[in-house]
């Protein structure tokens, strides 16, 4: 049922067991989040069973590049969500309806220009990741293909935040659900029926993008009424607020492609069987820690609200639960990956190197994630207690310190796997020192209401 426009909501987040709240934002925001990365799972697999390595590798040079449009979308988002959690948690309802309504606008214009760039410039940035010969034609065709679906999915990932800092998980969990349902439907027709190879990969996941954004704009739009007409006027008057999160947010979260970036540089020169083990591994990981991946934007509106409510004590429940999860989870599912390692490398026709870089992934390198998971909800206090930029260092002190270093020895020493593992490490270190950053800011926030 439609929520009149004027109508006070309660904020959901300031009563109640806050790890109830982790539990189930997080669960129904991984579900959304893990199927908008199972989009390229899904591609990758259909793809796979062409048995080519050149396309294989062409979805791991071609996934670096769409990647960073999907990480802007998601930093917009997270302000989006920000802004809103904080206004409904301090009751203010037609300020939270504002900042959605910019927000919103915000991520499409910057999704245009960003579509604009990669259009432009896709062909010199895979040539600097070592793309080359057939595998960067195929890369090339479908970063082209896939271009209309950048502005749609930045809208569907926007709307998915904005009922998230509404508290309708439900709702925000079927926007990018669809995604997923939609391409793995459209993918065997469009690559085997229509006979379209990677073009048709891309063509299925613009069609699922353009059914999630009717999702999106059905949710905020239609049932929640929480979208005023879009006036630049209204952007003008909230860009800067926007700005302050979504800025630092898009660079934290630009930070992850152009670590993948560097590793795909450092990998290519062991072959395109190394680079597609890389590919699956990078497409393996989202789906598998996609929980982890959406701590970020899942415990972010309960601490935003129980900020805005000045409920510091739940605040830092909040944080401590969700590094609980982060921990169990990571343990159950890095099991998992062991247990199941070699059918894993099996599922994607893997062959040669790329059947090593696979097995010892999910041998060694999967518990390294309660770390990254560390980080993720470090972020979303840092997103949402007012330091954002502190996000923005700790991304892209991992990315830098935390990556080049790292990868360039432990390639130096053990090839592919030592590059992954030397990452892995320097994860571990940038998530324990997150984490100490984050309790500390809790900690003078608390202090502050004291005085």
């Amino acid at each position: 049922m439609s929520a009149p426009a004027g109508a006070m909501r309660e904020a959901p987040f300031v009563t109640g067991s806050t790890m109830r709240h982790v539990v189930v934002m997080t669960l129904t925001g991984a579900v959304g989040l893990m199927a908008l990365f199972m989009v390229d799972l899904i591609d990758l697999f259909f793809l796979s069973l062409l048995n080519e390595t050149a396309v294989t590798a062409a979805i791991g040079y071609a996934g670096t590049i769409v990647f960073a449009n999907l990480s802007v979308s998601i930093g917009s988002g997270i302000a989006a969500a920000a802004l809103v959690a904080r206004n409904v948690g301090a009751g203010d309802m037609d300020r939270a309806r504002q900042f959605a309504t910019s927000a919103l606008m915000f991520s499409l214009l910057t999704a245009a220009v960003i579509t604009l760039l990669i259009n432009l410039g896709s062909g010199s940035v895979l040539t600097l990741l070592g793309a080359h010969g057939e595998a960067k034609r195929l890369a090339q065709l479908f970063i082209w293909t896939m271009s209309p679906g950048y502005v749609l999915i930045a809208g569907a990932i926007c709307c998915s935040f904005i009922l998230r800092g509404l508290g309708d998980a439900k709702r925000a969990m079927y926007i990018t659900l669809s995604t997923a349902i939609v391409t793995a439907c459209a993918d065997p027709v469009f690559i085997f029926g229509f006979k379209l190879g990677i073009q048709g990969a891309a063509a299925a996941t613009v069609l699922g993008y353009i059914v999630s954004f009717a999702i999106g704009l059905h949710g905020v739009v239609r049932v929640h009424r929480f979208i005023n007409p879009m006036r630049f006027g209204g952007l003008r008057r909230d860009f800067w607020p926007l700005w302050g999160i979504a800025f630092p947010a898009i660079l934290t979260q630009l930070a992850q492609p152009f670590a993948n970036a560097y590793i795909t540089y450092e990998i290519a020169p062991f072959g395109d069987e190394a680079v597609a083990g890389f590919a699956i591994v990078g497409r393996l990981v989202p789906v598998a820690f996609g929980i982890i991946f959406s701590l970020a934007g899942s415990v972010g509106p309960i601490i935003g609200q129980n900020y805005g409510a000045k409920r510091h004590d739940r605040v830092r429940k909040a944080l401590t639960d969700g590094l609980l999860f982060s921990g169990v989870y990571t343990l159950i599912t890095s099991l998992i990956l062991f247990l199941f390692r070699h059918q894993v490398a099996e599922a994607f026709n893997a062959a040669g190197r790329t059947v090593d870089i696979v097995v010892f992934f999910c041998t060694f390198i999967g518990i390294s994630w309660a770390f990254a998971g560390g980080q993720f909800v470090a972020n979303a206090a840092f997103n949402n207690l007012g330091r954002p930029k502190l996000s923005t260092w700790f991304n892209w002190g991992k990315a830098t310190l935390g990556t080049v270093p790292f990868a360039l020895v432990g390639a130096r020493l053990g090839g592919p796997e030592g590059l992954i593992a030397g990452t892995a490490l320097g994860s571990v270190i940038f998530g324990i020192a997150s984490v100490i950053a984050a309790y500390r800011i809790v900690r003078r926030s608390e202090i502050g209401v004291a005085r």
